[in-house]
């Protein structure tokens, strides 16, 4: 029998010559959000690896919502031509479909790279005021962000239809919009960030409506053809946060607005979030929610052994593996992972010759 990992899907039209997503990852490289170099030999090197869906690193929609002042950005002219300089010299050798993951950080905006601390970054320090859905800061020392009026919720969400334009004009085959991670869109859903007392605000219904504003407008935005889904953080891990009941409700609104997939994810909202760091941890998130609403969905995190991923699939638990650090320390985890379950997989011709003897049937 076939190894599960390796079979084709289709994802809402796009074809997957197999079960293996690369994940978003932030790369901290760009300027004035314009895809630089880095770019081209990263998303380059994921292009190769043979994995059946690459995702480029969450995109902000305008300059206010990137995480670091060094984020990759979709938000104007220069923006859509040094992303294009990427993608026109990736797929000129490969032909592995790529995504785009468009988000805006809200609260957790202006912050350092990583490698220089991660801390957020002042206003009168070098930074920029961040927005949210009210204002309360991310963790207490932090600059409070301004709470958005109807005036800045309009122009968030006309900035993530005009970034999903950008993306169709540059030919990207699916978009993902940024649900997760406390962000801003995530930051609406959790009653931890979000103590509105507007139509946007209180009873879930409310907290859904941002999110499902802004979704709607990213697929009204983008060729239907062309899927488009959402990551979600499926648990704030904090008691009285969001949760997987609640992720299921949304999920199955997304369903109904005509969602491609779900990418189940968890945290990141909260500084007291308590989360329990063990191989495949938030896949049963993503189970719940596949059984619950027949979303074809993306399981991630700490999933890093092919026969794990393998595993999770042939157990009905989710449609697609997601990788991300796995990826990153072994970028040609495609063609290892097929190594060991006795599957095939297609590379560029350049790298036929170099398949082990004992695995000589590798490519085909």
């Amino acid at each position: 029998m076939s190894s599960p990992l390796f079979q084709p899907y289709d994802l809402g039209g796009l074809k997957l010559s197999n079960r293996i997503v690369i994940a978003p990852m932030c790369q901290y490289s760009a300027s004035d959000g314009n895809a630089t170099d880095w770019h081209l030999m990263h998303v380059g090197q994921m292009a190769l690896s043979g994995a059946g869906l690459f995702v480029i690193e969450a995109t902000a929609v305008e300059a206010e919502g990137r995480i670091s002042a060094a984020d990759l950005g979709l938000w104007n002219d220069a923006n859509e031509a040094a992303l294009r300089r990427v993608l026109e010299g990736v797929r000129a050798h490969s032909g592995m479909p790529i995504a785009i993951q468009l988000g805006h950080a809200g609260r957790k905006a202006s912050v350092a790279r990583p490698w220089e601390g991660g801390a957020q970054i002042a206003p009168t320090a070098g930074g920029w005021q961040t927005v949210a859905p009210s204002s309360i800061p991310h963790a207490a020392h932090e600059n409070p962000p301004l709470a958005l009026d109807a005036d800045g919720l309009r122009r968030v969400r006309t900035a993530f239809a005009e970034a999903a334009k950008r993306a169709a004009r540059l030919g990207l085959d699916a978009i993902e919009v940024h649900g997760a991670h406390g962000y801003l869109l995530h930051q609406f859903l959790s009653p931890l960030a979000n103590t509105r007392d507007d139509a946007y605000g209180g009873a879930l219904e409310n907290r859904l409506r941002f999110p499902l504003e802004v979704f709607d407008a990213v697929r009204e935005a983008f060729p239907h053809d062309r899927p488009v889904g959402m990551r979600i953080s499926a648990s704030d891990w904090v008691d009285g946060g969001w949760d997987i009941e609640q992720s299921v409700v949304l999920a199955q609104a997304l369903k109904a607005r005509g969602a491609s997939f779900i990418h189940v994810s968890s945290g990141g909202v909260s500084t007291a979030q308590q989360i329990p760091l063990t191989p495949g941890y938030q896949v049963p998130f993503a189970e719940r929610i596949r059984a619950e609403t027949g979303l074809p969905t993306i399981a991630v995190g700490l999933i890093t052994e092919p026969e794990h991923a393998e595993s999770i699939l042939a157990a009905g638990r989710a449609d697609l593996i997601g990788l991300a650090r796995a990826m990153l320390y072994d970028p040609r985890w495609p063609w290892h992972a097929a190594a060991k379950l006795g599957a095939q997989i297609k590379v560029a011709p350049q790298y036929l010759r170099c398949a082990p003897r004992e695995v000589a049937r590798l490519f085909g």
